[in-house]
């Protein structure tokens, strides 16, 4: 409870130190970046203290931090004083937006901090993992911190949020464990007031372009607004997708009948296809899915099988699963600072930071600020999350190409803004987290082409289904009024309505591409690894021509999925692009940004959902498990936000029995949508009754059930630096526990992840095998050349040392010293 009092403090102080800083980045948000204002606090901070400690400038320690910390206190300060009255004006205007965002960053913070206290166990799925990076970089001494996992090596993974939560845990004086519950928690209430911001911008900005009218603002009481926002959230962390639904339907056994023997069958349950959902139901049947670890299968939606039948399992997480589950993954501590790039974009498409910055002949309609900023925005998602800056550096550049159209329409100047903002924006965006380009190398090497696995349609459905009903909606409304300029204050114009034939040029034409760039990867590939492609087709054997045949009608059996996003794909791009019918520059109307700024995201959420169906990136799994991760993943907080804003748009404009209607069936969804999160966390929480009682500090559990461990890991948090040999095994297991509880580097760690990290095996060498025989051999002198070749300063001999083999134990008595000993638990150390 102490942890979490502190950090709340500390997150609230940072978003007031910070908010006259975001006041000044965000001029065209109607809330002046208040709700962003933690998120950009402790990006700015993060950035400075990893910088300062990377150059040998600041140390990594809290004289470090507070450093850093007053480098963004010397920001704020200064625009404070020049901001002065503005400020206490904003806030005398804003008190009930402010309100609503502190009460929603306390609940969405407290919430998530009681599921955690509740199941806080970090010893499954690659928890492990991140608790180690957290107490690497905690107890490193200087950056890049060092990989403890693999001695002599630093980190070689996007780790800037683990800097983040070790320097908020290095404040408050907690250890990793609790950090960790913490930020997970954190992560889940920033993103609840940055998507809410998000929303309420959307629906409270108005339009300052030079050819807008007033009545393109749109217009809400701000009560309604502040009620309307909350559908951001609500959609983006909460409603999860439909398995949940037929985990309940599978439950009580319907569509299930029994045969003359009395055995369960069913044709629906088998044509749906869903792994576990395929097997008879177990008696007796009841409301409540019980079964042993049911909530994962809403993670694993998408089933893929290769030409052969040979099943192939995809990742399709979405955010709450994410935080039932309590990975603390990148691309979950990536999810505010993505909403924080969603803001940037959406700043600048409202006209923000509008200057002039001319080079080498060439004119940037952007001043230095919104330059810099949106670069360092990018390029700490790319230290988050590397995949992330395709996302937000896309709809930066799109947001500013679509602001440029405002002033100047479109014409092929458009294409030369777009280069001109995104070649030194990608550049700048490196160059600013250069130092963390140098010790990392990606297991991503380029594209494939994806002939085997198009999604079903019903598993899209399943999948995407509580967002896209509400997109629909959203869309045929705006098919309904079908001037955009009428929405969504019902006001009738003539000068602009759908360019339906560009929109179904540009959707079919843009998955026509992605179906011959399709081909020619594979044909080039074909070229290039020969020999690998001839073994995959004679593994199914197949011919060349047989293969492409059964692959392609497979995916028209299977072009539900296809026929559902070109039916989301073509109306958001012919609304995208609309037309004017009336050529009076001086009169012509514009559609309210909000909604142009909504088909913008949808567009980008659908392509990123489109692209996997053709193609995906290759890396060490060898078919699209990851790319559907990391594509989806995005997707879904592009699309939720849409989803929210539809549905905002719809409540407020639809009348009499439309309105009822829409209310009753998106209550439906809603509540379909609850299901996993309320189903989900009373099976983690065993029904809010932990066995062992409410504590955010996994170290308990370790306290519990190994008592001798946990006394040499608290010894080991007090001895100087040094490698510590341990047990080697395979990852997803309790191997490499001591050096993850302790941040002391060990020779290896989980060997299958180090390789991935790498791209390969061969900076582990001989590792394994030496650490095996250091242990066995009987021979000192075989030993003692192990423990020099990789400078080891402790041995640790535990109950998996001794259970995963044979330890010859004597050598270490009569040539070391015990420094720790406690029943079958011994810690030596090897003398300089």
């Amino acid at each position: 409870m102490t942890s979490f009092i502190t950090w709340y403090i500390l997150l609230t102080i940072l978003g007031w130190l910070t908010f006259p800083l975001t006041y000044f980045l965000f001029p065209k948000l109607s809330d002046r970046g208040y709700t962003l204002a933690r998120t950009a606090g402790l990006l700015i901070w993060g950035y400075a203290f990893w910088l300062l400690a990377s150059f040998s400038i600041a140390q990594n320690d809290i004289g470090g931090i507070l450093f850093a910390l007053a480098i963004l206190i010397s920001l704020s300060t200064y625009l404070l004083i020049t901001n002065y009255q503005l400020l206490i004006t904003f806030i005398k205007d804003n008190k009930s937006l402010i309100i609503t965002t502190e009460i929603l960053f306390l609940i969405a913070f407290a919430f998530l901090a009681f599921l955690r206290a509740a199941n806080s166990e970090l010893q499954s799925t690659e928890k492990p993992m991140e608790l180690m990076f957290i107490n690497s970089i905690m107890r490193s001494e200087t950056f890049p911190p060092q990989d403890v996992w693999l001695s002599g090596y630093a980190i070689s993974y996007y780790y800037f949020g683990y800097v983040m939560t070790a320097m908020l845990a290095k404040l408050s004086g907690i250890n990793g464990s609790t950090a960790h519950n913490l930020m997970t928690s954190l992560i889940f209430a920033l993103a609840a007031i940055g998507s809410y911001g998000i929303l309420y911008n959307l629906l409270t900005r108005t339009d300052r372009r030079p050819q807008t009218t007033d009545d393109e603002k749109i217009n809400r009481p701000p009560s309604a607004v502040r009620r309307l926002s909350l559908l951001a959230p609500l959609f983006l962390l909460l409603v999860s997708n439909f398995e949940t639904l037929l985990e309940v339907l599978h439950r009580r056994g319907i569509f299930w009948t029994r045969d003359a023997n009395g055995t369960f069958t069913s044709s629906f349950w088998t044509w749906l296809d869903m792994k576990e959902l395929s097997q008879p139901p177990i008696e007796p049947l009841g409301f409540i899915p019980d079964r042993y670890l049911w909530w994962w299968r809403a993670s694993r939606v998408i089933q893929d099988y290769d030409i052969a039948g040979g099943f192939r399992e995809v990742i399709d997480e979405f955010p709450f699963f994410s935080f039932l589950l309590g990975d603390l993954h990148p691309h979950v501590l990536a999810i505010p600072f993505g909403l924080l790039a969603i803001s940037v974009a959406l700043n600048i498409f409202l006209g923000g930071w509008r200057g002039k910055i001319e080079a080498y002949g060439v004119q940037l309609h952007l001043n230095l600020t919104g330059f810099f900023f949106s670069a360092l925005v990018l390029g700490g998602l790319a230290f988050l999350n590397t995949w992330d800056i395709l996302v937000g550096a896309a709809l930066i550049c799109s947001a500013y190409v679509f602001s440029r159209v405002d002033e100047d329409g479109w014409n092929w100047k458009r294409l030369e803004d777009l280069f001109i903002l995104a070649l030194p924006l990608g550049i700048f965006s490196l160059l600013l987290y250069f130092p963390f380009y140098l010790g990392f190398s990606s297991q991503a090497g380029g594209l494939l082409p994806n002939f085997m696995y198009p999604t079903r349609g019903i598993h899209l459905w399943v999948m995407w289904g509580t967002l896209l009903i509400p997109i629909f909606s959203y869309l045929i409304y705006l098919y309904g009024v079908q001037k955009l300029a009428s929405v969504p204050d019902g006001k009738p114009s003539d000068s602009i309505s759908p360019n339906w034939k560009l929109g179904i040029y540009l959707g079919i034409g843009f998955t026509l591409f992605l179906f011959a760039l399709t081909f020619l990867i594979g044909w080039i590939g074909s070229i290039v690894e020969r020999d690998f492609v001839n073994f995959q087709l004679a593994s199914f054997n197949m011919t060349a021509s047989q293969f492409i045949a059964a692959t392609s009608l497979r995916r028209l059996t299977y072009i539900g999925s296809l026929i559902t996003l070109l039916a989301v794909f073509i109306p958001t791009l012919s609304f995208l692009f609309y037309k004017t019918t009336d050529h009076r520059p001086q009169t012509v109307r514009r559609p309210p940004s909000a909604v142009i700024f909504s088909l913008l995201l949808l567009t980008l959420g659908t392509i990123l959902i489109l692209a996997p169906e053709f193609v995906y990136l290759r890396d060490q799994f060898g078919y699209r498990i990851n790319t559907v991760f990391k594509f989806y993943y995005q997707a879904w907080i592009l699309w939720s936000i849409v989803a929210a804003f539809g549905v905002s748009i719809l409540l407020q404009n639809l009348e009499k029995i439309s309105n009822i209607i829409f209310r009753i069936v998106i209550g439906i969804v809603i509540f379909c949508g609850l299901l996993y999160p309320i189903f989900g966390v009373l099976t983690k929480t065993n029904n809010f009754n932990p066995p062992f009682g409410y504590s955010l500090n996994d170290f308990d559990r370790v306290k519990r059930e190994n008592p001798e461990e946990a006394a040499a890991v608290e010894f080991l948090l007090t001895v100087p630096h040094g490698v510590i040999a341990e047990a080697i095994g395979d990852g997803y297991s309790g191997y490499g526990r001591i050096s993850m509880l302790t941040g002391l580097q060990t020779v290896l760690g989980w060997p299958g992840h180090e390789a991935q990290w790498r791209g390969s095996f061969e900076p582990q060498g001989s590792r394994r095998d030496d650490i095996q025989k250091l242990y066995t051999t009987s021979r000192w002198e075989e030993a003692q050349a192990i423990i020099a070749k990789y400078n080891i300063r402790y041995i640790y001999i535990g109950v998996l040392e001794r259970a995963s083999m044979p330890i010859n134990e004597e050598k270490f008595y009569v040539y070391l010293t015990p420094i720790f000993q406690q029943g079958n638990t011994v810690i030596f150390e090897v003398p300089k």
